[in-house]
């Protein structure tokens, strides 16, 4: 039988991972020097920087927290069940979790279309990940999807925590593109960027125009709110037309809700070697 395209990169990419000899080929410089200067995992604005080694396997795996955390999100709203009820997998290396809180959300025909389109999308990305990780991923970490009270009890209380998770998924991996070794991983990367970027574009609008949820205050100081929201435009992009870009000290951050190591959406942290908010 011959091999697509597609197949044949999807397994050259699950093969870097997996191969030992290329796992160390991706071993970057411990993050000491020149990650100071790009102010990566600096805390407080300080350019105190934590002794983390960064290889594309451990970006992955970062990615693949927030992508368990984004799927399950849209698995409880739209189904009312968990990511593992639908033979999605969850373990893997590191403190597994539960995930705790959230309902399924009322919507109407409009949303609910978009929102089972964008869990399908969510779920397969952790299908993704897990299959180019192959036997080092992570387990799904302890997720709180009640962290910040909201989100589930109305429509617009949906719109505005999906809106927050796409924005910032986007933000995290536009941050990690100029850390990535392997062009396969760069390229799997940046689709799966692309595709964030295709559901924020749309729930923005949908929560700034045609339903006129207002306001939406930001979830740090590099969130560009919706239109209707104090600074709120159509679009998550600064001055010059480009879309925000956090570091995964950053995204963390917002995800811990202002916590350090632990907190908000992940009560008790997350897994893999990428752990510290800044």
């Amino acid at each position: 039988m011959s091999t697509t395209k597609s197949e044949a990169k999807s397994e050259a990419l699950k093969d870097l991972v997996n191969n030992p000899v290329s796992r160390r080929d991706f071993a970057k410089r411990t993050i000491a020097g020149s990650f100071a200067a790009a102010g990566l995992f600096a805390t407080g604005g300080a350019a105190q920087v934590f002794a983390q080694t960064m290889t594309d396997v451990a970006i992955l795996n970062f990615a693949l927290n927030l992508e368990y955390l984004e799927a399950e999100f849209y698995q409880v709203a739209t189904t009312g069940q968990r990511i593992s009820d639908v033979g999605i997998g969850i373990t893997g290396t590191g403190r597994p979790g539960p995930t705790t809180g959230g309902s399924r959300v009322s919507l109407d025909a409009v949303n609910q279309y978009v929102a089972d389109q964008i869990t399908i999308d969510e779920t397969m990305h952790v299908r993704f990940l897990r299959t180019a990780l192959g036997s080092a991923a992570i387990a799904k970490p302890a997720i709180n999807l009640a962290a910040l009270g909201i989100g589930f009890a109305t429509q617009n209380e949906f719109l505005i925590l999906s809106r927050a998770f796409e924005d910032l998924g986007v933000s995290a991996y536009a941050g990690a593109a100029r850390l990535i070794d392997s062009r396969n991983v760069l390229e799997a990367a940046a689709r799966i960027a692309l595709t964030e970027g295709q559901h924020v574009g749309l729930l923005r609008y949908l929560a700034g125009i045609q339903f006129r949820i207002a306001p939406i205050p930001q979830v740090d100081n590099k969130d560009v709110p919706v239109v209707g929201s104090p600074n709120g435009r159509l679009f998550q992009v600064d001055g010059n037309g480009l879309t925000t870009i956090r570091t995964a000290g950053e995204v963390l951050k917002v995800a811990y809700g202002g916590g350090t190591t632990s907190g908000g959406f992940f009560p008790a942290g997350v897994n893999g070697d990428i752990t510290r908010a800044s």
